[in-house]
């Protein structure tokens, strides 16, 4: 079922041109709405974790992998690079920081434990499969009582409530994903000045980078007082 649903609900970007910008002047504001986007689904196959585009209220919309606004999503198959390093989709970026990063890594060393994949593997990950690496490597983590992750050699703390390295190193991903992909630029800002929501549950309490539409929401509106983002390096 899962493995369904990742073919049916993740969308996908052209090849990127080498021009890595996202720009508004070739967007203009929204002022009308594809009305899809709250056309009201019955799926008696819904997956629980859903929620569906007539949820929204007025001023509001649910980023659904069911239409164009699932390239908001960190599943989404949309390369971009960030640091010389090619990543498959911002869920693929945040899930291989979990993984070790070679064998001299306290990770690949610690007694009893077995990594499904390689941090390499994961960073080519998208949608379900990226999250389902994700989950077998926070099981290990529990197992081996850390809470980090490591980026270029760097331990962080991973689940911080406070605006840290690892929500920094996420916004980044997310601005190298927009610019490096033109159709999420055009998504973004078609959105206007509607409330993006998540199209699934999210937990209690969580950091701030698991609020993927918050950030849009900056991300755009740094976006329309610019005029310009340019991707990280």
């Amino acid at each position: 079922m899962i493995l369904a649903m990742a073919a049916t609900l993740a969308f996908s970007a052209p090849a990127p041109p080498r021009s890595q910008t996202c720009e508004a002047a070739a967007h203009p504001k929204a002022t009308q709405y594809p009305a899809h986007w709250w056309t009201p689904i019955i799926d008696a196959h819904k997956p629980d974790w859903e929620i569906l585009p007539q949820a929204a209220k007025p001023g509001q919309v649910i980023l659904s992998k069911r239409n164009e606004l699932g390239l908001l999503s960190n599943f989404a198959a949309t390369p971009f690079m960030l640091h010389g390093v090619q990543y498959a989709s911002v869920e693929g970026f945040w899930q291989m920081m979990l993984y070790p990063e070679g064998p001299d890594d306290a990770r690949a060393q610690a007694a009893g434990i077995t990594w499904p994949h390689t941090r390499e593997e994961v960073a080519r990950m998208t949608a379900f499969a990226a999250k389902a690496a994700g989950d077998a490597a926070e099981a290990n983590m529990r197992k081996m009582d850390i809470h980090w992750v490591t980026f270029e050699g760097h331990r962080m703390t991973y689940r911080s409530m406070a605006k840290g390295e690892h929500y920094r190193l996420v916004v980044q991903a997310m601005r190298a994903k927009l610019a490096r992909n033109p159709p999420v630029c055009g998504v973004l800002l078609s959105t206007g000045d509607l409330i993006l929501l998540p199209d699934h549950y999210q937990e209690e309490h969580a950091p701030p980078e698991w609020a993927y539409f918050r950030l849009w929401m900056e991300i755009r509106s740094e976006l329309r007082r610019t005029g310009r983002i340019a991707a990280p390096k």
